[in-house]
C-alpha cells in the first residue's frame, strides 16, 4: 500500500515526534479518525508486567461527541477486542470477534454494543507479547469501515509496534536515570557533563538548580562564571579531553557560595549517536543530616540496640561520645560503655573508624 503524504504528515510523523510525551500520540487518534471518517477510535496501552496499568486512550468525532460512554472492560468480559487472544498486525472486523457459537454470549454481545453504538470496528494488536503492547480499534455505527481502512491500520501497525518498543526503551533509560539522581542528590553530589570546550551537554536535576547556565544559540550551554572561572573551566575541560582515566582537576567556579567543582575524563562508551561527553564534572553540597531513620537502618545492619544506634548516629554527626549520650540522657559512663559496645558490634577501633563505617555504609541513604 503506498504511503499518501497526509498520512506520513498526520499519522506516521506524530509516532516519533510524540513518542515521549505522556500518554504518547495525542494527535494520531483525531487524524485516525479524521482520515477513516470513524466515529470513534481507542488505544489501550500496556507495559511488559501482565498485572501493569493498561493506559486508555479515547478520541470521537464531533457527532459521537454525545454517545455513550465506552466500557471496554466490559466489552473484553464478554469476548470482545480480547488482545490476548488476537495476533499481533491482524486485522480483525467486528464479526471476527462474535461468539456465534452461543446465542446467549451472542445476544449479550450484542446488546453491549448496541448500547455503545458500535455498529462496526476495526481492530488490530500492536507492540510485542510479554514487552510494551496494546490494540487500536476503530469504530463505526452506520456503514463499515472499508478495505482501504483496513489496510491503512495493517500498513500503519508495524510502525506503532516499533515505537512502542522505542517508548519501552526510554522508560527504562530514565529509570535508570532517575534512579542514579536521587540516590546522588541523597548524598549531595550534583554531576554535569561537559565538551571538550566546557560547554554543557547534560546536567542532572541538583546540577540544574546549583549551577547557573547561560542559553546560547543552538542546543549547548555553558556554566555562567565570572570570566576568570570560565577561562580556568574551559582549559581544564580542553586538557582532560583524552586525558588518562585518572587525570583530575579541580576548578573554582565562585567564591560566594564557595562553589568547586572535581572534573575527570568521561571515559563513556555511549552506542547512541550525538555528541558523546569528554569530561564528566561533579560539585559536592553539604550533604542533608542523617535522617530519623538512619539509626533504625544501621541497628538493622550490626545488631545494635536503638539506644546504641542513636549513639552511633550521633558520633557519626560530629558529636563527641559525652555530647551524644547527654542528648540521649545517658550518664558517661553508660554513654562510654555503650560506645564500646558499638565498636565491638559494627568492628571498628575508635571513634574514627566508626564515623567512616557510618558514612560509608547505608544509613546515610535512608
Amino acid at each position: 500500500m503506498a504511503i499518501h503524504p497526509a498520512d506520513q504528515r498526520e499519522l506516521y510523523l506524530p509516532l516519533m515526534s510524540e513518542l515521549a510525551v505522556d500518554p504518547p500520540w495525542p494527535r494520531l487518534l483525531p487524524n485516525l479518525i479524521a482520515r477513516t471518517g470513524a466515529r470513534r477510535a481507542c488505544l489501550a496501552l500496556r507495559g511488559p508486567s501482565p498485572d501493569g496499568e493498561t493506559v486508555m486512550l479515547r478520541a470521537d468525532a464531533a457527532r459521537a461527541r454525545g454517545d455513550p460512554a465506552l466500557d471496554l472492560a466490559a466489552l473484553a468480559a464478554l469476548g470482545l477486542f480480547p488482545a490476548a487472544m488476537m495476533r499481533s498486525g491482524r486485522i480483525y472486523t467486528l464479526d471476527e470477534l462474535l461468539d456465534f457459537d452461543n446465542p446467549t454470549r451472542l445476544a449479550a454481545q450484542r446488546h453491549a454494543l448496541g448500547a455503545m453504538r458500535i455498529n462496526h470496528a476495526r481492530a488490530v494488536r500492536i507492540g510485542t507479547p510479554g514487552e510494551s503492547e496494546g490494540w487500536l480499534l476503530l469504530i463505526r455505527e452506520r456503514e463499515d469501515l472499508g478495505a482501504a481502512d483496513s489496510a491503512l491500520l495493517a500498513a500503519l501497525a508495524p510502525h506503532m509496534t516499533a515505537a512502542l518498543g522505542v517508548r519501552a526503551a526510554l522508560a527504562e533509560a530514565r529509570s535508570r536515570a532517575a534512579i542514579a539522581e536521587s540516590t546522588l542528590a541523597e548524598l549531595g553530589l550534583a554531576e554535569i557533563a561537559f565538551n571538550a570546550g566546557g560547554q554543557v551537554l547534560a546536567a542532572d536535576p541538583l546540577a540544574e538548580r546549583l549551577l547557573p547556565m547561560t542559553a546560547e544559540p543552538g542546543a549547548l550551554r555553558r556554566l555562567q562564571l565570572v570570566a576568570q572561572a570560565a577561562r580556568a573551566l574551559e582549559a581544564a575541560c580542553t586538557a582532560l579531553a583524552g586525558a588518562p582515566p585518572q587525570a583530575r582537576r579541580l576548578v573554582r567556579l565562585g567564591d560566594r557560595p564557595l562553589r568547586e567543582i572535581l572534573l575527570r575524563p568521561a571515559g563513556l562508551a555511549l552506542t547512541a549517536p550525538g555528541p558523546a561527553p569528554a569530561v564528566i564534572g561533579v560539585v559536592r553540597t553539604a550533604p542533608a543530616a542523617l535522617s530519623a531513620q538512619a539509626p533504625g537502618i544501621l541497628a538493622q545492619a550490626h545488631g545494635l540496640s536503638p539506644r546504641e544506634a542513636e549513639l552511633a548516629i550521633g558520633l557519626a554527626s560530629g558529636e563527641t561520645i559525652l555530647e551524644a549520650g547527654a542528648r540521649l540522657g545517658l550518664t558517661p559512663e553508660t554513654a562510654r560503655n555503650y560506645s564500646k559496645r558499638v565498636y565491638a558490634k559494627t568492628g571498628t577501633s575508635g571513634q574514627a573508624q566508626l564515623v567512616a563505617h557510618v558514612l560509608n555504609g547505608l544509613a546515610p541513604l535512608a
